[in-house]
């Protein structure tokens, strides 16, 4: 069976509301219209579905801060919405994928992809491309889930059939969406595990 995995919420935790503070302290009068648990807005949104660079959204983003903030500091309140894999996660994928392919779909952007979540991949020695057969970025694919043309471009990239992948996420919104492709989808529910929702999933 293929598995493909959300990343955010099924196998690093994630926490908005520590982004929202941290913006806050930067000077940013209202970072949750920006922010949601699922879904981005405004220049987040832009950078998540590679419509804007990374340079870009530092630049757009200047428009709701003081003058004085610096790039770094603007990727580092960012990077408070990770906060971090476990790492048992990694070992279940790594034990998932003796019997499985295991492949990864996020929407996420560039700043984080190339930062904070590349660096937890290194926990156990490796990096993130020793545990997946394949991965999809939203801004690669320049669209977000739950838009189903993300899911069809990783059908081509990937080269999956959606009948034979089952489809973790901890968005209901996401897993509808796959589901009219024909995927075979589990939730991943807060404070749940996505070995033990898989060992328990039934065709």
């Amino acid at each position: 069976m293929n598995l493909l995995f959300d990343l955010g919420g099924v196998i690093m935790d994630i926490e908005r509301q520590r982004c929202v503070d941290a913006y806050r302290r930067l000077g940013m009068a209202h970072p949750e219209q920006f922010l949601g648990d699922y879904v981005q807005q405004g220049p987040f949104m832009l950078i998540e579905s590679g419509k804007i660079s990374p340079a870009e959204f530092r630049a757009t983003l200047r428009e709701y801060l003081p003058a004085d903030v610096t790039d770094s500091q603007i990727d580092d309140a960012f990077f408070q919405f990770l906060v971090g894999i476990p790492e048992h996660r990694l070992r279940q994928l790594r034990q998932l994928r003796a019997d499985n392919r295991i492949y990864l779909l996020s929407n996420t952007n560039p700043i984080m992809w190339d930062g904070k979540i590349k660096e937890e991949f290194t926990k156990e020695g490796l990096c993130r491309e020793d545990y997946f057969d394949g991965i999809v970025t939203s801004f690669e694919a320049k669209t977000m889930k739950p838009d189903p043309q993300i899911f069809r471009y990783a059908i081509d990239k990937l080269g999956i059939e959606p009948e034979e992948t089952l489809f973790l996420d901890d968005s209901q919104a996401n897993l509808d969406a796959a589901a009219t492709l024909g995927f075979m989808t589990a939730l991943v529910p807060p404070g749940s595990e996505f070995a033990e929702i898989i060992a328990n999933f039934k065709r």
